[in-house]
């Protein structure tokens, strides 16, 4: 993975206008096509498969009536005055009707109408006007909602006093507002402060504007066909600012390092995204892990959140790849910090005195037992308050004090009782029921509902039109956020058995009430599932990145402090109300689905924290193989880029609190204290206490284990190697050169080979078959060395095996399978000329496959092997083992291969055999391109002179199987390669 990215960004910066073009064109189609989408963002909480979700359809069906959004104008006399003299009563009646005319209003019941039941308080100073609407609140428009206020208002002008309730009235939709952008602000200075660097300090906020403008675009794309609510893109917004920055911020930093320890600009920033932004991308796909975990949980506006604040994060990666590396290229030395600088200074050293981190993390080593147990009581009374914790869907209690919802929520609540919030409705399938005992089966039920305990009123059963189902109106006597209305639900749903062997009808409890009763079982039925899924992976990828069992352990239970920590934060604020005022919130109960997006949330991003601290310390555990020393220098090497990144993230996040509304402002105060105790108590102080305890033990790794999980090298060692061989590569020939190399397997391996050969000569590699084919393999990128490098027309091994496998042909002459044997020679020309003519080059010329076929059997005569006359329908089969190489050699050369490895196969009488190499390597050579490298591969004993021939290209020679040579120019253990020119060997 590090050398994947070490080569993509390489490419950004080299080609800077390239990749920033195509983010800015990327940028435009994500946000014009999102606009002429015209997609809307709605609230919905359905909840496919639950009871309340399936009466609420149901209710759509059979009562359409009674299926659309539905309102109250609540009305209140003064003390004493009663609703039913005049000129109140005419005056509801009068705002009644016109609320009743407007376009997209089903129905308005004055609470006069002989129609209305519980519409007027047992005092008659207050009054409900019922609407119902024609459509869901999804479809009601804003200008709907405007009449039907300025309708209600109206009735002040006689002296009463109105309020609004219902959802409709709710603010639910939430925008950005000025103070967000205080949080770039902050995030702004802190990147300034960390890198001393207006330029700098640009880069990470460009990168994270970018990728957050690309991503909006795509919610509102997907908002014209499917919902959105409107808190999904500020989530989105938060979340892909937040990372996009810290991510940056992590590469930039690793870069200005590297730069101001003398690094090449290119080199540096290719190096920078190689293992710091290694860093980011696992760090990043944990974050997505948790994310996309929301998917498990089944509610459908849940998951929308999950999968955008996903592409968010998806995004903000993308850009740090290859935008970052793309911008860097812009700036090139300019980023390089000035030698007087003190960013100099502290990057390379020069500054005597250690670093805070250094010092902190020296501190909480001294006494690792003491300072943990401090963070655990720390946090653990912190998440006292959650164990209150209360939870609800959006009403009118929540809104703001001096909102018509919170106004019309107190004046029904006051004069009708708190449950007048949040009617239930019970729905009755009437057709499994008896139709001469069907009314009083109906009343039988409303009065069974009426026993229940926690029940005000019970309205009459009311049919519908077709007479298949009935609804009953069931007005709890506490409110729709009380537990004790849960109870009540749960109690009507378990009478529901005992009714329908009574009378035969199925019953079902639907409204606002039961829904979040579905919502908390769905939440409840999903936490564990959820828990298992999103820890379950996020631990197997971290064991894979640290190769270690104890540190995702730790990682994984030390979220759980953080965590609880915040819903002890949160339920402080917003339930109890501590510094309610200042903050602007309305104390109540916290809504239903925030505990597990925050939990989602802050696990993924306590993770990146985990990744980027800890990945320090292992690279530096792999290096030195001191794990007390590890800790120390992976933490002060990434303290103050991790202070940096949590200061950014908790500003962006605070920022959406002071003005923030419902269920932002919870998420965006819980996301801010997660953060805040996870970066500077759990991963600043616990993490290197943990780890400082563990000592070894923390890298610990059964070898088995080791051996199935994948090496993912998130500290860079395998780039790090990569560049030390790049090194290496540069003062050898530039054809072949092997250093060390060890071809094969861990059990069946070559002897250490070194050697090479210019580009355009001649490699004799002289051995047993096996060690032949197992050299080849390597060389042709089909496997990697167990040991030692090696490099052909420039590219790697290990390091570069996919561009190899392009560029270098193996021909292997000896035995064939079945199958490949009936193959014709003609047949395989025709087959590699179209693959060499791509998919739009069309059929491939006869007259090119004859040319072909003429050269393999000019060729295959003069090597005189026994082969019979080639021609386009010869089986390879037929063909002897020589005649057969020249054969495929010639079809693998139509693919223009840089390098061309042809194998004689099994040995033959010296003679013979030789005079067949010989023969074979001059055909070869005269088909092959001059620049093209060609490697013989042969048994032993054979003559190299005599081979080689007039063959007029630079040679060379290795020989496997020989005694390991101990000459000046090869050590002990290796089998050096010798190279002449124009064809004589010694």
């Amino acid at each position: 993975m590090a050398l994947l990215l070490f080569r993509i960004s390489r490419g950004s910066y080299r080609h800077p206008w390239r990749v920033l073009s195509a983010w800015l064109l990327l940028l435009a189609l994500a946000l014009g096509v999102g606009v002429a989408a015209g997609g809307a963002l709605k609230e919905s909480f359905a909840i496919p498969g639950t009871q309340s979700q399936a009466a609420l359809d149901r209710l759509g069906e059979v009562f359409p009536e009674a299926a659309g959004a539905s309102a109250s104008v609540v009305v209140v006399t003064p003390a004493g005055d009663s609703i039913e003299d005049e000129p109140y009563r005419s005056a509801i009646d009068a705002a009644s009707e016109r609320i009743g005319e407007l376009d997209g209003v089903s129905q308005a019941l004055s609470p006069f109408s002989e129609y209305a039941s519980d519409a007027v308080s047992d005092d008659a100073e207050a009054g409900i006007i019922r609407v119902q609407f024609d459509g869901t609140s999804e479809d009601i428009s804003d200008e709907l909602i405007a009449d039907v206020t300025e309708a209600g208002t109206s009735l002040q002008d006689s002296g009463l006093q109105v309020g609004f309730d219902g959802q409709i009235f709710q603010n639910l939709e939430y925008g950005l507002t000025p103070t967000e952008i205080v949080g770039v602000v902050f995030a702004a200075i802190v990147l300034l402060v960390a890198f001393g660097s207006v330029l700098a300090a640009g880069l990470p906020l460009a990168s994270a504007i970018v990728g957050v403008g690309v991503t909006m675009g795509g919610i509102l794309f997907a908002a014209k066909f499917v919902v959105v609510s409107s808190a999904t893109p500020l989530l989105a917004v938060m979340i892909g600012l937040a990372v996009g920055i810290d991510y940056a911020l992590f590469v930039v930093s690793r870069h200005r390092t590297q730069l101001a320890n003398g690094m090449d600009a290119e080199e540096s920033t290719a190096t920078a995204v190689g293992t710091a932004g290694n860093a980011v991308v696992f760090a990043g796909v944990t974050v997505m892990i948790a994310l996309l975990g929301l998917v498990i949980v089944g509610i459908p506006f849940l998951s929308v959140m999950g999968i955008a604040a996903a592409a968010a994060v998806f995004t903000a990666m993308a850009a740090v790849i290859t935008l970052v590396p793309a911008l860097l290229g812009f700036a090139g030395e300019r980023m390089r910090p000035k030698p007087t600088s003190r960013a100099y200074r502290r990057e390379t050293g020069a500054n005597p005195k250690p670093t805070v981190g250094r010092r902190w993390v020296r501190l909480v080593m001294r006494a690792p037992l003491p300072f943990a147990l401090a963070v655990i009581a720390i946090l653990g009374t912190l998440a006292i308050p959650a164990l209150d914790l209360k939870l609800a869907l959006p009403s009118g209690a929540s809104e703001p004090e001096d909102s018509v919802a919170h106004i019309g929520y107190d004046l029904v609540a006051e004069h009708f009782g708190p449950g007048a919030n949040g009617p239930l409705i019970v729905m009755v399938d009437i057709t499994q029921g008896d139709n001469e005992t069907l009314l009083d089966d109906l009343q039988l039920i409303a009065d069974r509902i009426a026993e229940v305990d926690g029940v005000d009123t019970v309205g009459d059963p009311l049919p519908n039109t077709t007479v298949d189902s009935a609804i009953i109106q069931v007005v709890p006597s506490t409110g729709p956020d009380d537990d004790e209305t849960l109870r009540v639900v749960g109690e009507i749903r378990d009478l529901g058995d005992e009714l329908e062997l009574e009378t035969g009808m199925p019953t079902s409890v639907t409204g606002a009430t039961a829904i979040a009763l579905d919502i908390s079982d769905r939440l409840n039925q999903a936490l564990l599932p959820f828990a298992a899924v999103v820890v379950g992976l996020s631990f197997f990828l971290l064991m894979m990145v640290f190769r270690s069992i104890l540190v995702p352990l730790k990682a994984a239970l030390s979220f759980l402090l953080s965590v609880f920590a915040a819903f002890g934060v949160v339920v402080a604020i917003f339930q109890w109300g501590w510094f309610a005022d200042a903050l602007h919130v309305v104390p109540g109960p916290i809504i239903s689905f925030m505990p597990i997006l925050l939990m989602a949330i802050i696990f993924g991003l306590a993770m990146d924290y985990e990744v980027f601290l800890v990945s320090g310390m292992r690279e530096a555990y792999v290096r030195s193989g001191d794990a007390r020393n590890a800790v120390e220098t992976g933490f002060a090497n990434g303290a103050r880029v991790v202070t940096a990144a949590a200061l950014i993230m908790f500003f962006v996040f605070a920022a959406f609190v002071p003005e923030g509304a419902g269920v932002i402002k919870a998420i965006a105060l819980g996301l801010a204290a997660g953060i805040f105790f996870d970066a500077f108590l759990v991963r600043m102080t616990l993490v290197p206490a943990i780890m400082a305890m563990l000592g070894k033990r923390a890298w610990a790794l059964p070898a088995w284990l080791d051996r199935i999980l994948p090496d993912l090298d998130v500290e860079g060692e395998h780039l790090r190697h990569y560049r030390q061989n790049v090194e290496w590569m540069r003062g050898q020939p530039d054809g072949i050169a092997m250093g060390e190399l060890v071809a094969g397997t861990e059990t069946t391996a070559t002897r250490p080979v070194t050697g090479g050969i210019e580009r355009g000569g001649v490699l004799l590699v002289e051995g047993q078959l096996a060690e032949r084919r197992l050299l080849a393999a390597t060389l042709a990128g089909r496997i990697e060395p167990v040991a030692g490098h090696a490099h052909a027309h420039g590219h790697l091994t290990p390091g570069d095996e996919s561009a190899l496998m392009r560029r270098v042909a193996v021909v292997d002459a000896s035995t064939l399978d079945a199958r490949s044997a009936e193959l014709t020679v003609g047949a395989l020309l025709e087959e590699r000329l179209r693959l060499g003519r791509g998919a739009a080059g069309g059929p491939v010329p006869a007259a090119l496959v004859d040319q072909g076929v003429a050269e393999v059997s000019a060729a295959a005569a003069r090597l005189r092997d026994g082969s019979p006359r080639v021609q386009a329908d010869t089986n390879l089969g037929e063909l002897r083992p020589a005649s057969r190489g020249v054969a495929l050699a010639r079809i693998a050369l139509t693919e223009n291969p840089e390098v061309l490895i042809v194998d004689l196969g099994p040995g033959a009488e010296p003679e013979v055999a030789t005079r067949l190499a010989s023969t074979l390597l001059a055909e070869v050579s005269t088909l092959a391109p001059p620049d093209t490298t060609i490697v013989l591969g042969l048994p032993s004993g054979l003559d190299p002179a005599a081979i080689v021939g007039a063959v007029r290209r630079p040679a060379g020679r290795i020989r496997l199987d020989a005694a390991p040579s101990a000459s000046a120019d090869a050590s002990p253990s290796t089998h050096a390669a010798t190279s002449t020119h124009k064809g004589a060997l010694a």
